[in-house]
């Protein structure tokens, strides 16, 4: 965006002629990711573990998809670094990229075995740094560029069961800060989304616990859980101009959780 001209507000949030990529699309926030950014006129590369779930997503987003963009699915473990390297080759030019497959295994620290530590942090925290380092050269030598990650309420209010989930969220946001600060200076923006309790695959444990679900629901201002459709606007706004001066920051999607301190110690 160029602050010299007078600025197109009507235009603001739209993506024509910019290449998404979505890590994580095949289900949940991801899924409502691609779809929204599909709208505002991206170009948009579904990208998953599971291929047929990116597909049916691709297949939904190209129905939104405006202005003519093209939208694709491609299958993406992030947990494959050299997949990783080769899908920033193929995939060429890229403008945004949002990431959003993540795991947790709900145990006290004491509980935690070392290959669950392992398996957490590995796909939370270390796929991020694979991700920041295969795509963001290209976003620099091109000086501009988003990439957008998922934090959690976690990343700043635990609870028992949460440590080592928590740690790789606060982990992912310190990441992306230095990522913004490293890389600003040529035009690349990074920041995260914190969501509250979304009803996701991830949440499934804890949403078929009547006691859980309404535990976590009372512990937000708004007093529910969210929907992932809730967290794309959030995506638009991260990936458009109308964030252009907006890097580093963690923006907060919780319901107003975190304002109201709200915190749950489930049973043992």
């Amino acid at each position: 965006m160029n602050a010299d001209q007078d600025t197109d507000y009507g235009n603001l949030f739209r993506l024509d002629r910019r290449r998404a990529l979505v890590i994580g699309a095949g289900s949940g926030i991801g899924r409502e990711s691609a779809l929204a950014l599909a709208a505002h006129g991206a170009e948009v590369i579904c990208a998953d573990r599971d291929l047929a779930a990116a597909e049916q997503t691709a297949e939904h987003s190209l129905t939104l998809s405006t202005g003519g963009a093209a939208v694709t699915a491609r299958r993406l473990d992030v947990l494959d670094q050299q997949a990783i390297e080769t899908a920033a080759a193929e995939l060429g030019e890229i403008d945004v990229v949002v990431f959003t497959a993540a795991t947790n295994v709900r145990k006290r620290l004491l509980d935690y075995s070392s290959e669950e530590f392992d398996r957490v942090v590995s796909l939370n925290l270390r796929s991020a740094f694979d991700l920041i380092r295969a795509f963001a050269p290209g976003m620099a030598e091109r000086g501009r560029g988003s990439m957008i990650g998922f934090t959690s309420i976690r990343a700043v209010a635990v609870e028992p069961g949460q440590g080592v989930y928590a740690a790789t969220k606060a982990g992912l946001l310190q990441l992306m800060r230095t990522a913004a600060a490293e890389l600003g200076p040529s035009g690349v923006r990074f920041n995260v989304i914190g969501p509250g309790v979304v009803e996701t695959p991830l949440t499934t444990q804890i949403r078929n616990d009547p006691d859980w679900y309404r535990a976590y629901a009372e512990k937000s201002a708004l007093g529910r859980w969210s929907k992932p459709s809730e967290l794309a606007g959030a995506v638009v706004y991260l990936a458009s101009d109308a964030s252009s001066f907006v890097t580093g920051s963690q923006l907060m999607v919780d319901g107003g959780w975190t304002a109201v301190d709200g915190r749950y110690t489930p049973p043992r």
